[in-house]
């Protein structure tokens, strides 16, 4: 369970989406560098990993626990 302190909102989230989160902590990063992170601690077939990753990341954004930076 991760709470949200700005919206005051408890998640429950999956192994995947924490692991995205734990390395979003140490700063920005790239889709492709968050692929890899998912592609090193689960077994995500290649065909599914760019779609996994987007997936979590869209549903991380949509509940405001990350926010998506312009390049």
């Amino acid at each position: 369970m991760l709470y949200n302190d700005l919206s005051g909102d408890t998640h429950l989230l999956g192994d995947a989406a924490l692991e995205l989160l734990l390395t979003l902590q140490h700063g920005p990063t790239t889709e492709a560098m968050l692929a890899a992170v998912l592609k090193a601690q689960f077994d995500i077939a290649d065909d599914e990993l760019a779609a996994e990753t987007a997936a979590l990341l869209q549903h991380m954004n949509h509940l405001y626990l990350i926010e998506t930076l312009a390049c």
